[in-house]
C-alpha cells in the first residue's frame, strides 16, 4: 500500500520590483491601483500577498507561493500583467503594447535569515526607511 502524501506548504518570499530606470512613476492613482491590481493577480494566480507597499519608485512585497509555482514564473506573470494594465487601464495607452517596457529587467527576492514578522515589519516601515535614506541616513540594522 503506498503512502499518499499531500502538500499544503508555500514559500513565503520577500520580492522587489522596480520600474524601468527606477523611475519614481509609483504616485497616487498609479500606486493605489497597482495595489488593487497586484491583490487580484494573486487572488488568480492562488497566490496570497501577504504584504505590500508601493513606493514612488519600486514595490516591496510579501508574497506566499504555492510550492506548484516557481518563484520566477510568479514574479514574471505579476510583473507582465500588471504592466499590461497599467499601460492600458491606467496610462491610456492606444494600440499595440510591443516594445514598451514598465518594469526594469529581474527583481529582488531574499530567503535568508529573515522571518515573517521582520518581513512585513519592514515592508510596512518602507516609507520611514525611504525619507531616512533621503536625508542621508544610513540603516545597516
Amino acid at each position: 500500500m503506498g503512502v499518499q502524501v499531500s502538500c499544503c506548504h508555500s514559500a513565503k518570499i520577500p520580492v522587489v520590483i522596480l520600474p524601468k530606470y527606477r523611475r519614481k512613476v509609483l504616485y497616487g492613482r498609479l500606486r493605489q491601483r497597482i495595489g488593487i491590481i497586484l491583490r487580484e493577480l494573486c487572488r488568480q494566480k492562488g497566490v496570497e500577498l501577504v504584504e505590500g507597499k508601493a513606493m514612488p519608485d519600486h514595490i516591496h512585497m510579501l508574497l506566499s507561493v504555492p510550492p506548484k509555482f516557481s518563484i520566477a514564473m510568479t514574479v514574471g506573470y505579476l510583473k507582465g500583467k500588471i504592466a499590461i494594465r497599467i499601460n492600458r487601464e491606467l496610462l491610456k495607452t492606444k494600440g499595440t503594447l510591443f516594445g514598451r517596457k514598465f518594469w526594469a529587467r529581474g527583481y529582488c527576492v531574499s530567503t535568508v535569515g529573515l522571518d515573517e514578522a521582520m518581513i512585513r515589519k519592514y515592508i510596512q516601515d518602507q516609507e520611514k526607511h525611504q525619507r531616512g535614506h533621503e536625508q542621508g541616513e544610513l540603516d545597516f540594522n
